[in-house]
């Protein structure tokens, strides 16, 4: 399975930004196994988990997210979407899609399997 994320860009304090990630490769059964999540890690901090969606769209958000941002997914084209509003200085990161098997793991990197390359969010 190929992870690519796109959406990443520099935007203003206070502006939105909307995230996809496209899941390339393996079978549909496989994908639907899999609870999708972002990730993000700004310089010279750790990967932190931001939210995640299982296959039902039962949602969990990072408390620092909840109200502004929104995971989202369609599952006929594989693809997950962090719509993320209201955007402040420290979200600036490098955002990662993840696909894992435990929805009760979420927050966990070492839950998921499968890795995106990760898209730029830069916020001025």
């Amino acid at each position: 399975v190929q992870l690519v994320e796109s959406g990443g860009g520099s935007v203003k304090a206070g502006e939105s930004l909307k995230l996809s990630c496209v899941a390339f490769g393996g079978t549909y059964s496989s994908y639907r196994s899999y609870c999708m999540a972002w990730f993000r890690q700004a310089p010279g901090k750790e990967r932190e988990a931001v939210a995640a969606i299982r296959r039902d769209d039962l949602t969990a958000y990072t408390d620092s997210v909840k109200g502004r941002f929104t995971i989202s997914q369609d599952n006929t084209t594989k693809t997950v979407y962090l719509q993320m509003n209201s955007l402040e200085l420290q979200v600036t990161a490098l955002y990662y899609c993840a696909a894992g098997p435990l929805f009760g793991s979420w927050y966990r990197a070492s839950n998921y399997n499968y890795w995106g390359q990760g898209t730029q969010v830069t916020v001025s």
